[in-house]
């Protein structure tokens, strides 16, 4: 594009869009969920059923408790935290969340071994960032969450996928990872409870995972954000128990535990009783990187010693029974659809993850197509498959109000229905 100056004389515009930018994000959820927003029939008069994203804090029965609302008020009514925060957090939240942790960890964590973010979103970002060096790799789930895939990529590091197995309850196919592995192999990124897949692993197969990644001179990078929402009989095991094993960088947020996803607080933590990462310069450069990074906003970060230590059993109670009976009903009732099946019954988090037969389909090709006449016909909102890498799968959120899940199901059946060949 050129610059015309008036005097007939035109100059090329010094500068233009990064193009690496759409290339490295590829399809991201957020992206596909938008598209499937827009596509909706503006005439249909129902309400738009969401089941494509873990965002239930807009619903009655998933509303946060008010000890945590309080805990916001208290500290930004005390005037107290309006100025910036240190580099890594203010000390109190890194020490309520180093004792919040462990808990459920057999050595006691610091809270130098604690890193807040905005998000677990961020401690994504830093994490790439921090083992992008040239030549370097890294090992990630499919399906998964293609976040990790656009923050790699834009980076420059390469990332590599290994399967996780529906036959087996989505655990990790370490085959695959040995396999995969090499000289430049970094880490590799497991998420448990498991985003797609509704997956929860045995501390059996966690061990594997440590002694695999320990075998390859790699480190676990274990994505927790949905740690202890888990309603059958595997209980939640955080990664860091095998931190002696291996060194363990868990990432983890009060964003779906305590249903406040907006309020952007995360957390990024050395789960490292060797201290091997820090022998590395791995934490040096944590905080490098933060050095250059936004942090979240410190009136939060004053709430989180009594949002962890005030909220009671009760609340979370109260949101693992609503998430028990909403897979139950999703579970149940997916079996009554032709051509959707489902091979492992949700365990954890908030989603599960169907297989889709587009052979039985009399006009629809693909989950793409699938989701995109489903949201126009149906206002009802599906997360194709292939945005979390897996092409004719779908991604289905249950943390929703019961009513609005059994609706939506009854549009989806009726969508299978009426598209099905005869």
């Amino acid at each position: 594009m050129e610059n015309g100056n008036g005097n007939g004389v035109h100059k090329k515009w010094g500068f233009s869009a990064n193009d690496e930018i759409d290339s490295a994000s590829g399809i991201t959820i957020r992206g596909v969920l938008n598209s499937l927003m827009n596509s909706r029939n503006s005439e249909d008069e129902r309400p738009t059923i969401p089941l494509g994203h873990g965002d239930p804090s807009a619903f009655p029965c998933f509303r946060t408790t008010q000890i945590a609302e309080d805990a916001i008020v208290d500290s930004l009514r005390s005037a107290k935290f309006n100025g910036y925060s240190p580099t890594v957090g203010i000390l109190p939240a890194r020490r309520s969340i180093a004792d919040y942790l462990s808990r459920d960890l057999p050595y006691k964590l610091s809270p130098d071994d604690v890193f807040l973010t905005i998000g677990c979103t961020q401690a994504i970002e830093i994490t790439m960032m921090v083992f992008a060096r040239p030549g370097a790799n890294i090992l990630l789930p499919r399906p998964g969450f293609p976040y990790y895939e656009a923050c790699a990529g834009f980076r420059n590091l390469e990332y590599r996928h290994f399967d996780l197995l529906p036959e087996k309850g989505w655990e990790v196919d370490l085959e695959a990872v040995e396999a995969l592995a090499d000289e430049n192999t970094v880490g590799m990124v497991i998420i448990n409870p498991g985003n797609p897949c509704g997956s929860v692993y045995t501390y059996e197969h966690l061990k594997k995972i440590a002694e695999t990644a320990k075998k390859l001179g790699i480190l676990v990078i274990s994505d927790e954000v949905y740690g202890h929402l888990t309603f059958a009989s595997n209980p939640f095991v955080p990664m860091g128990v095998f931190g002696s094993i291996v060194p363990v960088l868990t990432l983890g947020s009060i964003s779906k535990r305590w249903i406040v996803p907006g309020w952007r607080l995360g957390w990024l933590v050395t789960s490292d009783p060797n201290g091997i990462l820090k022998e590395t310069k791995v934490v040096d450069s944590i905080i490098s990187c933060l050095n250059i990074s936004g942090d979240p906003a410190t009136f939060i970060q004053a709430a989180i010693p009594q949002i962890i230590e005030k909220t009671t059993d009760d609340f979370f109670s109260k949101v693992i029974t609503v998430l028990r009976k909403s897979a139950e009903i999703i579970y149940d009732q997916i079996k009554e659809i032709d051509c959707i099946t489902c091979p492992h019954k949700p365990e954890g988090s908030m989603f599960v993850m169907v297989k889709f037969n587009s052979t039985l389909m009399e006009d629809i090709k693909d989950d793409m197509e699938f989701c995109f006449k489903l949201a126009k016909e149906e206002s009802l909102i599906i997360l194709p498959g292939t945005a979390v890498g897996m092409k004719n799968w779908l991604r289905i959120t249950f943390a929703v109000e019961p009513t609005s899940l059994q609706d939506g199901l009854l549009r989806l059946k009726a969508f299978c229905q009426r598209h099905a060949k005869k």
